[in-house]
């Protein structure tokens, strides 16, 4: 089963792109895609998939209903197909609190005598509701801060996709990745893994080789360097929709550049799966 977390310290690199695009891409390939967005932004993966859900009510259920084991319904009513061939389970305002929710149901566990790890919430609520057995692909989504959101990520999945800037800021952030893999690690317990590092929006002066050299120098698999695609992907957050639907629908010809990266989208899924079953 192939599992990851897209992940990066700063925004707007493309986290939540990237994941919507290779979750996309996976499913092309004819695997079983869940992408889970625990983003509470608004301009998260499920505003980019173009999925619309209650999520400003209170009383609906949500994932962080089930995480602090408060649902309303069953996990499964949470799923929602796309379009593109994978599923999705959406994000919700009540993700904003769930620092603090977590917090109070452990409390609650404790003075009950009851066990609760708040930072494995979702791996266990996934294999509970059997979740494990419908998909061989899970991509969560979380936002770019250190706390619960991240941690349940990386416990539920174990690996990280991370994609960098090709920037001078871009490469302290790669240099720091070793930090965030042994952070995460000592504070979960296991060893995190990087699947993949992708640099991105690497423009006409930037030196693609220079970056993926150094990447590479520091023991990270780099199987792509995506172009800066400013329009393509501008494009897809505009209409809501994957960079492979965009390209597919609206454009009224075809650009041959997008093309490229489109197939570099899927190249580096395919290198993301054999990294993953090693």
């Amino acid at each position: 089963m192939l599992t990851y977390t897209t992940y990066s310290e700063a925004g707007g690199v493309g986290k939540s792109t990237l994941a919507a695009n290779l979750a996309d891409a996976h499913a092309q390939q004819g695997r079983d895609v869940l992408a889970i967005d625990l983003d509470p932004q608004q301009g998260s993966l499920t505003y980019l998939l173009g999925i619309t859900t209650p999520r400003e009510d209170g009383d609906a259920d949500n994932l962080a209903r089930h995480l602090i084991d408060r649902p309303k319904d069953e996990f499964s009513a949470l799923i929602h197909d796309t379009p593109y061939g994978f599923d999705v389970i959406p994000s919700h305002n009540m993700l904003e609190r769930l620092p603090s929710l977590l917090t109070k149901a452990e409390e609650m566990a404790t003075d009950m005598g009851e066990s609760f790890e708040p930072n494995t919430r979702l791996r266990d609520v996934l294999a509970d509701a059997g979740i494990p057995a419908e998909y061989d692909t899970i991509i969560i989504d979380p936002p770019a801060t250190v706390g619960p959101h991240l941690y349940n990520a990386v416990a539920a999945t174990r690996s990280l996709v991370l994609p960098v800037e090709p920037t001078g800021k871009g490469m302290q952030s790669i240099e720091g990745i070793e930090d965030v893999v042994t952070n995460l690690s000592e504070k979960l317990g296991f060893d995190v893994g990087v699947l993949a590092v992708v640099p991105n929006g690497i423009g006409k002066t930037s030196n693609q080789e220079q970056y993926l050299g150094q990447i590479r120098e520091l023991g990270y698999n780099a199987p792509v360097a995506l172009r800066d695609r400013s329009s393509l992907f501008e494009g897809c957050w505009d209409q809501r929709c994957t960079a492979f639907h965009y390209a597919g629908y609206h454009r009224s010809r075809r650009r041959d550049y997008e093309v490229e990266t489109l197939d570099k989208l899927r190249d580096l899924a395919t290198h993301i799966q054999e990294a993953g079953d090693q």
